[in-house]
């Protein structure tokens, strides 16, 4: 019986490395690594193969000393403003199309829309699109905000609507309203301080 939960649990330590591997967020990679890591050291602990226990250990050290560097590393937030007719946002939005639709099911891209786009920048690299018109006198609609795969560790939200909150409010918005059509957008929103009103619509305001 006892031999039956070992094995269980090695196979368990397996799978969550196995999972790891899919990730395309080198953060996401990192952490389930990790706990991989230190399934399979005690693992190896318990059945009493020292090796299984040191390689795995050691591979759990690699991943905090990454997830550290990668928490304390400072990265340049800015933003470049585009116009809707801009030839690389219209291929970057039909690249990654079929990624967006993942998480905005639907989207339909309407220049006329986006009155206030921009491309999120990390270090100069472009790490998200943002999207967005005005909605009555003081609401600023977000149509899509998109991260490309590499970028999800919430970084760019709290840049755009923490960071760049004066920036909204000197143009006269004080809330911002995203509809959700997909249960991971609806996430990122919560994480983001987002709140769902009585109209099921998920709305942050930026008086506080």
């Amino acid at each position: 019986m006892q031999t039956d939960i070992l094995s269980l649990f090695g196979y368990f330590a397996s799978l969550i490395i196995a999972i790891s591997m899919t990730m395309n967020s080198i953060v996401k990679f990192r952490w389930i690594n990790l706990v991989g890591a230190i399934a399979f050291a005690l693992y190896g602990l318990f059945i009493h193969a020292i090796p299984v226990t040191f390689l795995n250990g050691f591979i759990a050290l690699v991943d905090i000393y990454y997830l550290a560097k990668i928490y304390r590393k400072k990265e340049v937030f800015d933003i470049l403003e585009i116009r809707g007719d801009n030839k690389y946002l219209l291929e970057f939005l039909e690249f990654h199309n079929k990624d967006i639709c993942k998480f905005f099911p639907g989207f339909v891209y309407k220049p006329e829309m986006n009155t206030i786009s921009f491309f999120v920048l990390r270090n100069l690299n472009v790490a998200g699109v943002f999207l967005a018109h005005r909605e009555e006198k003081d609401i600023l609609f977000a149509g899509l905000d998109y991260v490309t795969p590499e970028y999800r560790d919430f970084k760019n939200g709290k840049f755009i609507y923490h960071h760049l909150r004066s920036r909204f409010l000197d143009q006269g918005f004080k809330k911002v309203v995203a509809p959700v059509s997909s249960k991971r957008y609806m996430k990122y929103l919560k994480k983001l301080g987002f709140k769902k009103d009585e109209n099921g619509v998920f709305t942050k305001n930026l008086i506080q």
